[in-house]
């Protein structure tokens, strides 16, 4: 029997609410635990009851969807709505699951909330079909892959709206997000040092308690990593 994920519905509009509580209700396996109008009280809950969707509308007073998701620092998977597509880039630059164009249907919503389990089970399924050797990445609009070996990869940088993939001599760029990277790669082999950083562990030369040296190149060691890092790096100590 799959998990049953819990969800709370955010929207300024009481109908947009009802339409997704109303089409929550229909899944045997998601469950709405709660429902806001109101940003503000919507973070309050978030925090309390801890679900695993929200479902997040962009445009609304005091604190707009994007705003509240920003606070959230990955605590929740997001999928926000709204009747406006020009704030879809901004969805999934934060990382959201998914982005529903109102007015939503069954259907669509269904599709969304399989994106949430298809997420979850990305550490354990491994996305791409990563065998401890290659994935592909997409390199251009004319859907052209470009595939990488994982032993070539240095590290990753994270530039805007891309990832530059470097292979020593060559670099690789391509239209993802960091974190997305972070959860498909192997755990055992990159980590993460910055916001704008993720390494391949096989290619570290040395450290200090503010950089990591790859290659040539010095790398900043974020505050908020340096934790998991280090506890990475200890590991290997002999």
């Amino acid at each position: 029997m799959s998990k049953i994920l819990s969800c709370i519905i955010v929207d300024d509009e009481p109908p947009a609410v009802r339409v997704l509580q109303k089409y929550a209700e229909q899944l045997p396996d998601l469950n709405c635990i709660a429902a806001s109008n109101n940003s503000i009280e919507a973070l309050q809950l978030i925090q309390e009851l801890k679900p695993d969707v929200l479902f997040l509308d962009i445009q609304m007073p005091e604190l707009t969807g994007i705003q509240l998701s920003t606070l959230l620092k990955d605590k929740v998977y997001i999928i926000f709505t709204t009747a406006y597509a020009q704030f879809a880039l901004d969805g999934f630059e934060l990382n959201a699951v998914d982005y529903l164009l109102k007015p939503i249907s069954f259907n669509r919503f269904i599709q969304s909330v399989e994106k949430v389990k298809t997420r979850i089970q990305k550490p354990e399924n491994n996305v791409w079909g990563i065998e401890a050797d290659f994935f592909f990445v997409k390199t251009d609009g004319k859907n052209r892959f470009k595939k990488i070996k994982l032993d070539d990869v240095f590290y990753l940088e994270s530039i805007k709206n891309y990832v530059v993939i470097h292979l020593g001599n060559e670099e690789i760029v391509t239209y993802n997000t960091l974190k997305y990277f972070e959860e498909s790669l192997p755990e055992n082999q990159f980590v993460k040092i910055h916001k704008s950083y993720l390494i391949s562990m096989n290619k570290i030369e040395k450290t200090d308690t503010n950089e990591v040296w790859i290659s040539d190149k010095n790398l900043p060691l974020g505050d908020t990593y340096k934790n998991e890092f280090f506890d990475r790096i200890n590991k290997r100590v002999l």
